[in-house]
């Protein structure tokens, strides 16, 4: 009886511990009002992103000639019908912004995924074997850090085209310079410590080292950077679209839809407004869960 109850004492001491990170994050978030918006928007535009085919009401791209430009339902002409009005084209406006969440956040997602990636692995090489790997690296970084992104995605779109994926990988691979400073900076201080050296001392492969006592460690700045990040590129890529050098339709993204309606703000101005509203609503989250992300992860909290 007695090893049973020692058996059960240990099980709910167990899951206690398992679930005090969970009870922390939680407890961060309810303290938090700008984090707990910033997760509740996020959490909602990842839904819209997912669910668009049942929730939007309309086909994003069926145009009607009879419904041109035709303002919200509370203004005079508008209509329950479309709630958010209609465009140059007689497409449903929510729809269309519901839809544009799609390829926003894959774009601003996939993008920072790309540039993390190659970002994490020049930093962890730069920081950790330092000399001759570092010197050529850091060399890179200054070289693309010489040439203003926009200039140099505008280049490359312009060559080659543009294209979602073009786009992703276009933004990724000019963006990855933040991570690989991030990384090295925090390298360089962890491999410094006791617990490095000692795996050094061991005869620890550097491999192991790097993969299981560095990188856990370097990766929660990583995340709180690669969330922040998430925001500029989705700006960024409505920055494009607008431009005409980002997603082309019959894709719909909030930048492409702005571009749509910048000839009509005088006389439809929803058009242009609705999709702005969206981008900066969906940003402000993102920044806000960012920032509580890095209240999360910094270890000065973990007590």
């Amino acid at each position: 009886m007695e090893t049973s109850h020692e058996v059960k004492d240990y099980a709910m001491q167990s899951k206690s511990v398992n679930l005090n990170p969970f009870i922390r994050w939680l407890r961060l978030l309810l303290k938090s009002k700008t984090g707990t918006f910033g997760f509740i928007i996020v959490i909602l535009v990842i839904l819209l992103a997912i669910f668009a085919p049942q929730i939007a009401p309309y086909d994003p791209n069926a145009q009607d000639y009879a419904k041109l430009n035709t303002p919200p339902m509370w203004l005079d002409g508008g209509s329950s019908e479309h709630v958010l009005g209609t465009d140059n084209l007689g497409r449903d406006m929510l729809s269309r912004i519901i839809y544009g969440t799609r390829i926003s956040l894959l774009v601003g997602v996939f993008s920072v995924v790309v540039a993390g990636a190659i970002g994490m692995l020049f930093g962890l090489l730069a920081g950790y074997y330092g000399g001759f790997i570092d010197n050529v690296l850091m060399r890179l970084v200054d070289t693309f850090l010489a040439i203003p992104s926009i200039l140099f995605v505008l280049v490359i779109l312009g060559v080659i085209g543009p294209g979602v994926t073009t786009l992703i990988v276009v933004i990724g691979i000019t963006n990855w310079t933040i991570y690989a400073r991030l990384i090295r900076g925090e390298v360089l201080s962890i491999k410094e410590r006791e617990f490095v050296k000692a795996a050094r001392t061991i005869g620890t492969s550097n491999f192991v080292i790097i993969s299981k006592h560095i990188l856990p460690n370097v990766f929660s700045s990583f995340i709180v950077v690669s969330t922040l990040s998430v925001a500029t590129t989705i700006i960024l890529e409505a920055s494009l679209s607008f431009l005409g050098l980002g997603i082309q339709p019959p894709n719909i993204s909030w930048g492409e839809m702005l571009t749509a309606g910048r000839d009509y703000l005088s006389t439809s101005w929803w058009i242009a407004t609705f999709p702005g509203i969206a981008i900066t609503i969906t940003v402000l989250g993102i920044i806000f869960l960012g920032d509580w992300l890095r209240d999360v992860l910094d270890p000065r909290t973990q007590v």
